[in-house]
């Protein structure tokens, strides 16, 4: 790929560098609606909503960085548009997950000192905190003059912080994961090398877009010149439809839609080219089911931190070596270690990674001291590589829990339940579920002499937390159990709970 540095100096963002490229090409097409719009379309769409946010929220840097803007989207040409014009105007895009409370969501405001926030039309948010402001894409839109010859679209450094992500990461905490465009632009670098790309092809976006799974698609598509079709939420039918109708070549899915997709009785046709299945472990059984109905399958394993993909197997390669996420891309570095030192093929450990696509941390300095080290960032996976290279991960080194594709603490969910009057303490653990890869369970001490019904209690998380992370089963018990130490023994929870 050509370097897009400029004698001006800095990177033009995607959408500038590919609207002077292929301005005809298709570049977005909203399944819900049938819109359809060109490079150079989607373009002066952009530069008509940057004007209006410029106008409208009157952002001004204070010198040590760039303004943050949180966008709370689907997937949708609102949330495309929206994301080009934070861009253009030399802001920070931080992705706010739809499901998140309004208590959550001020906290992830606060951690990364949101100056505004901007929302799609099925959304009339509160403000998340006194000093961020808050706009409707679309009513400015609709408000707006033409924005041909405002501002020059600006231009960033390769390090600059680019967009901001929230994860569990390696901690179980929420953080805020910090990435360039550097890491963005060798990331779909070494996706198109692994996969392949063709100006034809079409991908489709039904995975939220505060993931890196649904919007690396969008900075993929910009980058390589060919079609987005977004899809605002996932539905085994509709879904099916799109593939279908709009003869898609390229979806990310998480393995709970892929098997929803196949019990609908759901095949898919000649263009597709690639399933990328990631955000969860898929089981052997659902992965032969998938290459029985001719599903061009993709295990892939990656993470925020790493922009997307670290490793990405190929469907040949699923029958062939059951369990293995595939090697990893061009220029990714994968060690596994033990005791902080890299072990032979076949041996267990930890996985770190390292090369263009990582992140250079979060937003707290103390999780990037945590998470780095000699060899990179340290993922908190267990696995192995065998003697060809090939990447098989094995599960956590902690206790973070992931259900559906979704990262889940189980201390913010225990915290949220011994909130509750009537409870004393509380476990939380992950248990395998065939549907969600883990579901969240709990173990609840009461308060003396009260019982608290298990409905109260979810309806009690339902308020505090989202509803991916509320627990799909509460049980009670005198007390928890406990090691030597001390600490909760969460085998035996698990055990209990069964």
């Amino acid at each position: 790929m050509a370097d897009e540095r400029q004698r001006a100096g800095g990177l033009r963002t995607p959408l500038t560098c590919r609207r002077d490229v292929t301005p005809k090409r298709t570049a977005l097409v909203e399944v819900e609606t049938g819109w359809q719009l060109t490079f150079e379309a989607l373009g002066e769409r952009t530069d008509k909503l940057a004007a209006a946010l410029r106008d409208a929220l009157s952002i001004r840097p204070d010198g040590s960085r760039r303004p943050r803007v949180g966008l709370l989207f689907r997937p949708s040409l609102a949330f495309v548009s929206s994301l080009h014009a934070v861009w253009a105007l030399g802001w920070t895009p931080v992705c706010l997950h739809v499901d998140l409370t309004a208590d959550e969501r001020s906290t992830q405001a606060e951690a990364a000192a949101l100056d505004a926030l901007v929302y799609g039309p099925e959304f009339d948010p509160d403000s998340p905190s006194p000093t961020c402001r808050t706009v409707a894409a679309e009513t400015l839109l609709d408000g707006a003059t033409d924005g041909t010859g405002s501002t020059p679209a600006a231009r960033w450094e390769r390090d600059e912080t680019a967009l901001v992500l929230f994860t569990s990461g390696t901690t179980g905490e929420p953080s805020g994961v910090r990435l360039t465009f550097a890491n963005l632009l060798a990331s779909a670098d070494a996706s198109a090398f692994r996969l392949g790309t063709s100006p034809s092809d079409r991908w489709l976006c039904c995975l939220p877009v505060s993931h890196m799974g649904g919007l690396a698609p969008v900075v993929r598509t910009a980058r390589y010149g060919t079609a987005l079709l977004t899809q605002r939420e996932f539905d085994p039918g509709t879904t099916a439809s799109a593939l279908s109708d709009h003869r898609v070549s390229h979806v990310s899915l998480v393995p709970t839609q892929l098997r929803r997709l196949l019990e609908a009785g759901w095949t898919p046709g000649p263009a597709l080219q690639t399933v990328l299945l990631g955000g969860a472990p898929a089981t052997e059984t659902l992965l032969e089911r998938a290459l029985d109905a001719g599903v061009p399958v993709h295990p892939t394993y990656g993470m925020t931190e790493a922009a997307s993909q670290i490793a990405t197997a190929l469907p040949g390669e699923v029958r062939d070596h059951p369990g293995t996420a595939g090697n990893p891309l061009v220029c990714t570095e994968v060690r596994v270690l033990d005791d902080d030192e890299p072990v032979d093929p076949g041996t267990r450990g930890e996985i770190v990674v390292d090369g263009p696509t990582v992140s250079p941390g979060y937003l707290e300095d103390e999780h990037t001291a945590r998470a780095f080290g000699e060899y990179g960032l340290h993922t908190g996976d267990l696995g192995y590589r065998d003697e060809a290279g090939r990447l098989y991960v094995e599960g956590r080194l902690d206790d973070v829990i992931l259900t559906g594709g979704e990262l889940v603490s189980p201390r913010e969910v225990a915290d949220a339940l011994r909130a509750h009057a009537d409870v004393s303490d509380a476990a939380v653990v992950g248990v395998p579920d065939e549907e969600w890869g883990e579901r969240v369970e709990a173990l609840v001490v009461p308060e003396p002499a009260r019982r608290p019904g298990e409905g109260v209690l979810r309806e009690h998380c339902r308020g505090r937390l989202a509803r991916f992370k509320v627990p799909k089963r509460i049980a009670f018990a005198d007390e928890l159990p406990r090691t030597g130490s001390g600490t909760v023994d969460r085998e035996t929870v698990r055990e209990l709970l069964a």
